[in-house]
């Protein structure tokens, strides 16, 4: 009876860890994956460095973020919930007119989010999921907004083959104005092509268009990426992105690497 029990057991026991799904970081690249973590896992994901350059006709500002980090927690089999901070900033801006420096090294600030599914939590097929989220401005002034912001993102993907995927990013969002306490609108999309150059390795090309209605400092960013990723283990990612600005007010170029675990 205790073997018959015990092979009983094992037998429930295979398909449950068979349909285990295949981890999918939100790092890198412009998009983000409208997957969900599984039930009970946590994804750890961290830009280990990164560094930003835009130049304008009278500054030059650097920006290097470490450790910028993101958990999200599987709480059940449609929602996950997440929290961000960046623990580290440091920007360097540099008058070119008259050559004087101004450096300062600050933490940033926290988001809290939740992501729910609203089709396919894996990410296969066609899948969608919201993503309401919050910012609290516990951070310095110059790397954090000082003021708190919210948003929504609607992540959507699909899978046009076994290798090929296409992704979008449709966002709204309540920012923090630049020079004053308030918030303002900001809203637009990411999209792009996920290719899958292996079982391990995968390769992301996207683009994205943001308008910000800054009170002070009304823009329209254009951006384009290329981010590459390697997954050595089921549990375990590591990766490399680059993004380029394709009008003058968007960032020249940022360059990220970064670690993403699942436990």
């Amino acid at each position: 009876m205790r073997r018959a029990i015990a092979a009983l057991l094992a037998l429930t026991a295979t398909p449950a860890f068979a349909q285990e799904r295949e981890y999918c970081p939100e790092r890198p690249g412009l998009d983000t994956p409208a997957c969900i973590v599984d039930k009970g896992h946590v994804s750890v994901e961290t830009g280990v460095v990164d560094w930003t350059l835009d130049r304008q006709p009278d500054s030059r500002t650097d920006t290097i973020l470490i450790g910028d980090t993101i958990v999200r927690v599987g709480v059940s089999d449609t929602l996950e919930a997440r929290v961000g901070w960046t623990p580290y900033g440091h920007q360097r801006v540099r008058d070119r007119q008259s050559g004087a420096i101004d450096r300062v090294g600050q933490s940033g600030d926290v988001s809290l989010g939740i992501k729910a599914s609203l089709m396919n939590p894996d990410g296969s097929g066609l899948s969608i999921a919201a993503l309401p989220y919050v910012t609290l401005p516990v951070g310095g002034s110059q790397i954090g907004a000082r003021v708190a912001g919210a948003g929504l993102l609607i992540p959507v993907s699909y899978d046009l083959s076994d290798t090929i995927q296409v992704a979008a990013t449709p966002e709204i969002d309540a920012q923090p104005d630049g020079e004053r306490s308030g918030r303002h609108l900001r809203y637009g999309t990411a999209a792009g092509l996920i290719f899958a150059l292996g079982k391990t390795v995968s390769l992301a090309t996207e683009a994205q268009v943001i308008r910000d209605d800054d009170p002070d400092d009304r823009s329209t960013q254009a951006l384009a990426s290329l981010a590459i990723a390697w997954q050595p283990a089921d549990d375990w990612q590591l990766d490399l992105s680059g993004i380029a600005g394709l009008n003058s007010s968007a960032p020249d170029v940022e360059v990220s690497a970064g670690v993403a675990r699942r436990f």
